[in-house]
């Protein structure tokens, strides 16, 4: 347990880092701004460039860290992000920018690599939980929306991003002495492991999920400073410092939904989840006060915090052969819808003047995920107890309120000899033996209608005409309103005494 949490703090280390860098441009571009003559569109798309490749990379990286371990693809990383953090630092135009910040993506790309390894030394029972506290390296935006602007009123911001190579030096060199050089290896084909998942829709769904819970936190957190400021004629340093707050909310609140995902059925917590974007992006769009505004972003922050602690306890519960690249696609997701709304929002704002639309677009795709959810929390209950009937080792029979046969399960095949396409569609009564008389029937019903259910021994029939005894208990199945909807019967054949 000792090599595992020595690997969490490590890892959750580096991705502090890696979000600090990420953010460079969106925490400084006001500073920036003095020095390069920027547009609004290209502050826009200048903060926005960095989520691409940090969303593309996951994939690879995912699969990368199985196959190599996190200790090389971590240390690999950070000595890479010197270059474009130098060459941002020295930049002189827009294309500068861009380019560097393209290549800054990496930073964010890393996220994968702790979601792939870091399970792979807890239970289960502890997945939710510790890719939680692996996700609280959010936090390292905060970090940089509050410390960056602070130190660019004394240092400037061409050295305020300079300082950031000093510790991608001291956390590479960290990772390559104390990372797990033993940790578990996984060789298989990337081809083949996308393959098994991409016709999967509930990986695609929690690809859904992901894109609108981490998606507007990484848009929240690279909009705010340059929003506030223009929209509330905020300074810098105080823009960055509510933006600090949004981020340390949704932080905070990360490792309590991947805690609670272990402990409560996933679904319900993003029922939860989901009602409140979509609340909150309702308040947002009717361009409300600062105070309204800030109350409106803190319930996106908490709910974007829990459900992105949350959707990544479902990935390891359905695709635990395929976590590396499964994990991999879902955060590339994530990221993808950090990158658009940005630019979606000031190109609204250039054509009507305001976010109203941008801002409802958010509670438009959040309610359209809560509908997902309560459709995939009834459908997994279902699932569930199709699971139940198929597996039982007592033979089953369900049939609708005519006693026309609905469903049976494969014990009641092996028993009677009745194919399921040859009872689907009739009535029990190709079952009898003939050794009952009507009366029983009728007492067996009257009961039924009286206390719900009937258990006793009956003569049946197999479809080879071989006389069986039964233990059978047949009940009567309600909805949620009390009304009678079905009939099961369950039933274990019996030997006669001789």
């Amino acid at each position: 347990m000792a090599r595992a949490n020595s690997q969490l703090i490590l890892q959750t280390g580096n991705l502090i880092l890696g979000f600090m860098v990420w953010v460079i441009l969106s925490s400084l571009i006001s500073f920036i701004k003095l020095d390069i003559d920027i547009t609004p569109s290209e502050s826009a798309m200048i903060t926005a460039v960095p989520v691409i490749l940090g969303s593309i990379l996951r994939i690879p990286i995912g699969y990368w860290t199985n196959r190599y371990g996190a200790r090389w693809i971590f240390f690999i990383s950070l000595l890479f992000l010197i270059l474009p953090v130098f060459y941002i630092s020295a930049a002189n135009s827009v294309a500068d920018l861009l380019i560097g910040g393209l290549a800054l993506g990496l930073s964010g790309a890393i996220f994968s690599v702790g979601v792939t390894s870091l399970p792979k030394y807890y239970p289960k029972e502890k997945h939710g939980f510790v890719n939680g506290i692996y996700g609280a390296g959010n936090i390292g935006t905060a970090i940089t929306s509050f410390s960056a602007p602070v130190l660019a009123n004394t240092f400037g911001w061409r050295r305020t991003i300079q300082f950031y190579i000093i510790l991608l030096l001291v956390f590479a060199a960290l990772t390559f002495l104390f990372g797990d050089r033993k940790e578990n290896r996984v060789k298989v084909a990337l081809s083949e492991q996308i393959k098994e998942v991409y016709k999967s829709y509930k990986l695609w769904f929690i690809c859904l999920f992901y894109f609108i819970t981490f998606g507007s936190f990484v848009a929240f957190t690279v909009f705010l400073p340059s929003f506030l400021v223009n929209q509330f004629q905020l300074s810098s340093v105080d823009a960055g410092m509510r933006t600090a707050g949004f981020i340390i909310v949704a932080t905070l609140f990360r490792p309590i939904g991947g805690l609670l995902a272990d402990k409560i059925n996933s679904y319900i917590i993003l029922i939860i989840v989901f009602s409140g974007i979509t609340f909150g992006g309702f308040i947002l769009s009717f361009k409300p006060s600062l105070t309204i505004y800030t109350i409106g972003c803190m319930l996106v922050a908490l709910c974007a915090g829990v459900g992105n602690g949350t959707v990544f306890k479902l990935v390891p519960l359905y695709f635990s052969k395929q976590a590396g690249i499964v994990n991999g696609i879902v955060a590339a997701m994530g990221g993808l819808g950090g990158f658009f709304p940005p630019l979606i929002l000031t190109t609204l704002f250039d054509l009507t003047g305001h976010y109203a639309i941008g801002f409802m677009a958010l509670s438009e795709f959040s309610l359209a995920c809560l509908v997902i959810v309560i459709g995939l929390y009834y459908q997994d209950k279902l699932t569930v107890s199709d699971r139940i009937i198929e597996g039982t080792i007592e033979g089953i029979m369900v049939t609708d309120l005519d006693g026309t046969i609905q469903r049976v399960n494969p014990a009641f095949i092996t028993v009677t000899g009745f194919e399921e396409e040859e009872i689907i569609g009739k009535t029990p009564a190709v079952l009898k033996s003939g050794k009952h008389d009507s009366s029983f029937y009728a007492k067996m019903w009257e009961q039924i209608e009286k206390n719900g259910y009937w258990q006793g021994h009956i003569w049946n029939r197999k479809k080879n005409n071989e006389d069986y005894l039964q233990l059978l208990t047949i009940s009567r199945i309600k909805d949620e309103n009390d009304n009678p909807t079905h009939y099961v019967g369950m039933f274990n054949e019996l030997q006669p005494e001789k």
